[in-house]
């Protein structure tokens, strides 16, 4: 099992959004090739720390599951979508995803300045200078020291 990093804008989509979805969610929306290349490497099992990017301060506030993967995102064929893509095609399609369901909203909200504090940009992706991509890996040492701090009392 793996361990994944995910942003999201809470205003577009938050950890509460996606625990109100009782049959769980298609990440959809990536744009970025590196990003979609990951979650092409993600399987069924896979566990997801939820970030909310752009909040005050931005920082991980859940956990949720990979349910689903390979799954063609709609919305690249959607012209009234923000990501609608007009090279994909239906026979072509260039954007694939994967679909989550909720696991956890964590007691502890972990600070982006937290992160910074206890990990370094090999270890962790999103503490690094300019890290613009919306998912990355977490290695497994990692994804074990953020759940205790998710966790430990405060």
């Amino acid at each position: 099992m793996a361990h994944w990093l995910f942003k999201s804008e809470p205003d577009a989509f938050s950890i509460d959004d996606l625990r109100r979805k009782k049959k769980g969610e298609v990440w959809d929306g990536i744009r970025n090739y590196q990003a979609r290349n990951y979650l092409l490497t993600a399987e069924v099992g896979d566990l997801v720390f939820f970030y909310h990017s752009n909040e005050k301060p931005p920082g991980i506030v859940g956990l949720a599951r990979v349910i689903d993967v390979n799954i063609i995102d709609p919305t690249q064929f959607d012209a009234k979508s923000h990501y609608y893509d007009p090279k994909s095609t239906r026979a072509k399609p260039r954007w694939t995803t994967v679909k989550v369901e909720f696991v956890e909203k964590f007691p502890n909200y972990i600070t982006l300045d937290e992160l910074r504090e206890t990990f370094d940009g090999a270890e962790l992706m999103v503490v690094r200078k300019g890290m613009r991509l919306s998912v990355t890996p977490v290695p497994d040492n990692v994804a074990e020291q953020l759940m205790e701090m998710a966790h430990e009392k405060r």
